[in-house]
């Protein structure tokens, strides 16, 4: 699995590349249309990242026009995607689909609905140890 993970990761990166953004600025551009007006600490551990680095990846996005930072209740500050950056959302969004579509085309769709039920199978038993 981290093998395929990480060759998504190769090739999604080379992907999005000559749009100007990186996979993680994609991934936080997906989880914020998602989660509109998400506070940076909630896009934090939705993109895996601490508060301080996606504070500066943040930083980085609006310097570049892609999000827009908006106040929020006390110190919380809210995010937005700008008409740019919902875009190359979606112009990242169709890339992401042909590369998991040309990924798993070899295995048709009766053994990519097996793989599914595996998948949910060990995330259902690893919750179940968790709790």
């Amino acid at each position: 699995m981290k093998r395929l993970q990480h060759a998504h990761h190769r090739a999604l990166s080379a992907s999005l590349a000559d749009l100007g953004i990186s996979l993680v600025q994609w991934d936080t551009l997906r989880h914020l249309a998602r989660h509109p007006e998400a506070s940076l600490h909630e896009l934090a551990q939705l993109t895996f990242q601490t508060d301080q680095s996606f504070g500066s990846l943040a930083a980085r996005m609006v310097d570049r026009g892609l999000l827009q930072r908006l106040p929020g209740p006390g110190r919380v500050v809210r995010h937005r995607l700008t008409e740019l950056g919902e875009r190359l959302r979606e112009e990242g969004q169709g890339r992401a689909d042909r590369v998991f579509a040309e990924t798993f085309a070899p295995l048709g769709q009766e053994r990519l609905d097996q793989l599914g039920d595996l998948l949910e199978t060990l995330v259902a038993a690893r919750l179940a140890v968790r709790c």
